[in-house]
């Protein structure tokens, strides 16, 4: 099998590699290609991958390569992960959001928008590649804002593609680690869309469709210890005690919307300034270390950085409380795609939360609305679990950034200025016409290398 990153140059890169040396005999994995442009960045953390792969005995091959087309070709499985504009793209979306007063978060509302124009015509290129060189290849897109990229994805026709976003099974990690029970035993079932989206169960042992099983979730909901466990602290006692269900954590700009962009005013520098001075920081030391010479050092290195990264996630959210540094899983995206890559290489069936075309799952939304719901995976493709009726609250919300992101994909595929400005002004975290209309302009303006002549 043949696996290639799209971005392979990213800072979590090296997460995936210990996780495909554990499931490389059950894929079947002989090649993992790593494509980037930036080929210097390419160099040092594709030679700590080579430096972690050598360690741990991996029985396949690292290709690295800043060619596309030569990565794609044959390839089996392709992950997209790459970010249009770099680091100082995500800085200046959150400046000119916060400067015009709302949210600039990369994955929703004003921020989110930005980040879409800049990456759904850069992965509709290179799935369009992957239509003449790997017609067969399975796409799993990492890149944000997931869910809405994976939209405009399938509506412009391509079918084999999946939006990866480890939040979705926030519910079945946080259960597993305060419970102590395996993630393949718990059965969540969870629904709305990417960064939007709800568990209203959570079962262990049950049957591969959800039913039957130990219900567990008002129980946990229940629970102090639990709730100061996760990231679930971050929200008012009445909005858990009224919703009784658990919530994305990017719930939190909708829920606690004032108090979030306060907070984020307040601080020296910007989320996207952060990540950026710690990626910096990153490559400054892996050039010193040298990793093919130095690999220890340089994996010590990594990890340092790394987990201050980690540790400032959501910062704002959790200021105050005893949260775990990293609420991720292991494994993290890698684990998502990775478990439907080996499903569908070997037939195990394999339980996850995906963002895929709805098809009747959600009752109320279109079959090719992408949705996040718990799906079931194996060698005959990824099927969604019926989720059905929604509960009023929440299907208002979610139809809303439907609609926001129905317009958002054809104002980006048009390059229409008048379609981005309604789909901002529908959108809960703008909702202003005059407001959106002066974020479209400052968003094509700063990014017109990126993003070209809109009209």
């Amino acid at each position: 099998m043949k696996l290639t990153i799209i971005g392979g140059a990213g800072v979590r890169t090296p997460r995936l590699i210990p996780s495909l040396v554990r499931r490389a005999e059950k894929l079947g994995l002989r090649e993992l290609w790593l494509m980037d442009i930036n080929a210097e960045k390419l160099d040092l953390i594709g030679g700590l991958c080579l430096s972690i792969a050598k360690q741990l005995d991996a029985p396949f091959k690292i290709i690295q390569t800043t060619a596309a087309p030569e990565a794609i070709h044959s390839a089996d499985h392709i992950i997209t992960t790459i970010r249009p504009g770099f680091e100082q793209g995500r800085v200046l979306d959150e400046k000119i959001a916060f400067q015009l007063g709302v949210l600039g978060q990369e994955t929703t509302g004003a921020g989110g928008f930005a980040m879409a124009m800049r990456s759904l015509p850069a992965i509709l290129d290179y799935c369009r590649m992957a239509a003449e060189l790997a017609p067969n290849a399975y796409i799993y897109n990492f890149t944000n804002p997931a869910g809405l990229v994976a939209q405009g994805l399938h509506d412009a026709g391509v079918r084999r593609v999946v939006g990866i976003c480890d939040s979705a099974n926030g519910a079945q990690h946080a259960t597993s680690r305060y419970l102590g029970v395996p993630q393949e035993r718990i059965r969540h079932e969870v629904f709305g869309l990417n960064h939007l989206s709800w568990t209203r169960s959570i079962r262990i042992d049950a049957e591969p469709d959800g039913t039957s099983g130990e219900e567990v979730l008002p129980a946990l909901l229940g629970d102090s210890h639990f709730i100061a466990s996760t990231h679930m602290s971050m929200f008012h006692p009445l909005i858990v005690q009224t919703q009784g269900m658990f919530l994305n954590e990017y719930l939190h700009y909708f829920y606690h919307r004032d108090e979030a962009l306060k907070v984020l005013l307040a601080k020296p520098e910007t989320r996207g300034e952060e990540v950026a001075r710690l990626t910096g920081e990153l490559l400054e030391r892996l050039r010193a270390v040298d990793p093919s010479r130095n690999p220890d050092e340089a994996l010590h290195v990594y990890h340092e950085v790394m987990g201050k990264r980690s540790a400032t996630y959501m910062a704002h959210a959790h200021e105050g409380k005893n949260l775990p540094q990293n609420e991720e899983d292991d494994e993290g995206y890698a684990g998502v795609a990775l478990g439907c890559v080996q499903a569908i290489t070997t037939n195990k069936p394999h339980f996850t939360g995906l963002n895929v075309p709805n098809n009747g799952a959600i009752n109320g939304l279109q079959d090719d609305d992408i949705v996040e719901v718990s799906c079931l995976v194996d060698s005959s493709g990824i099927r969604p679990i019926l989720v059905g009726d929604l509960p009023e609250d929440q299907y208002l919300l979610v139809r809303t950034i439907k609609r926001y992101e129905r317009l958002a994909v054809k104002a980006i595929l048009q390059k229409s200025k008048s379609l981005a400005v309604e789909a901002l002004a529908v959108h809960p975290l703008v909702g202003s016409y005059p407001l959106a209309i002066k974020l479209v302009d400052a968003f094509i303006q700063s990014h017109s290398q990126w993003v070209g002549d809109w009209h």
